[in-house]
């Protein structure tokens, strides 16, 4: 009887070991879409011994492994965050032999909660017209990028969506309907270049339960189709939370992704002030909380813009200081 106990026991513990082993630990990363700009104002980088790297190589020595970087239509330079300089950097995250996301924003420039402006040569565009530029537009960058030889891992159809995208037209709040088509034209769009890429449609507030039901319920309703579902955690931003709170209303709301909508869950972006005396904790923290979603599902965390010093383009939530050395929240990819 005691050997058999002795046995189940032996058995019981190999199969907990064995599920645990295959639940793969979220993938670390972070967005560095500024970085071309960045370099071609003559600023380096420095990691956390002050040697002067790429920052590729900086991210491979603190743990991360993946690069996310943001595609605008047309943007106001005719350049940065264009498709040539998407190509331009997912070539060198190919040679740094790192996984890549592409965030397709549909707008010339910032696509947010407070903003989801049209591109302007789309401005006067029929529905019908509107989804056929998000095809092309999609399929367009996908295939440059394709034929760069770069293996794209996941693709963000719109950026911080939570009220829609391409507004009016694509607004939740005005036509769900619509909001879901454009969803699923741009979901096409990828899978017709890159077959297992994996879409995301991305909210930010990862802390809004509320906002997010809404809005996943409403594509749902709608049958649009996504593979993972993005959050923004901006932990000491987040109104009236504390980041601890900010923290674990996060971790809830992604555990109740998953249990509704039965798919792996992300942080798109995450970020947190660059002298904040904890960052590295907060940092820390939520990595760790990724990684107890319910059934190994948190895939992924990106850190947004680590390469910036602060006050780059009036943002403070950079990881480098006014040097441009690496700062202690690069620690907490390790």
């Amino acid at each position: 009887m005691k050997l058999g106990k002795l046995l189940a026991a032996f058995i019981g513990a190999a199969l907990l070991c064995s599920t645990q082993a295959s639940i793969a630990a979220p993938v670390k990363g972070a967005d560095v879409s500024w970085t071309s700009e960045i370099e071609a104002n003559g600023y380096s980088y420095y990691n956390r011994s002050g040697v002067k790297k790429d920052i590729l190589a900086i991210m491979k020595e603190q743990g991360m492994t993946a690069v996310r970087l943001r595609v605008w239509v047309n943007p106001a330079d005719g350049w940065y965050s264009g498709t040539q300089d998407v190509v331009a950097k997912a070539k060198r995250v190919k040679a740094a032999g790192m996984k890549l996301m592409v965030d397709f924003h549909y707008s010339d420039s910032w696509a947010d909660p407070g903003q989801q402006t049209k591109p302007t040569a789309w401005s006067g565009y029929t529905f019908q017209q509107l989804m056929d530029a998000v095809w092309n537009s999609t399929r367009f960058t996908l295939q440059a990028i394709k034929d760069a030889g770069v293996t794209v891992d996941w693709v963000q159809v719109g950026n911080e969506t939570n009220n829609g995208m391409l507004w009016n037209d694509g607004k939740a709040s005005t036509s769900m309907q619509n909001y879901a088509w454009l969803t699923n034209t741009g979901y096409n769009a990828v899978k017709s270049i890159y077959a297992s890429a994996k879409v995301v449609v991305h909210l930010a507030n990862c802390h809004d339960n509320a906002n997010f039901r809404w809005i996943f319920d409403g594509l749902k309703n709608n049958g649009a189709k996504f593979d993972i579902i993005g959050a923004s955690s901006y932990p000491t931003n987040a109104s009236g939370y504390t980041w601890q709170n900010a923290n674990i209303a996060c971790l809830n709301n992604l555990n109740d992704m998953v249990s509704r909508y039965g798919v792996p869950v992300m942080i798109s972006e995450i970020g947190v002030p660059w002298d904040h005396a904890q960052a590295k904790t907060i940092v820390a923290d939520m990595i760790t909380k990724l990684g107890q979603v319910s059934g190994g599902k948190g895939a992924a965390i990106f850190y947004w813009e680590p390469e910036a010093r602060p006050g780059w383009k009036g943002y403070t939530l950079g990881a480098m200081d006014n040097n441009g050395k690496a700062t202690a929240v690069w620690d907490a990819f390790k």
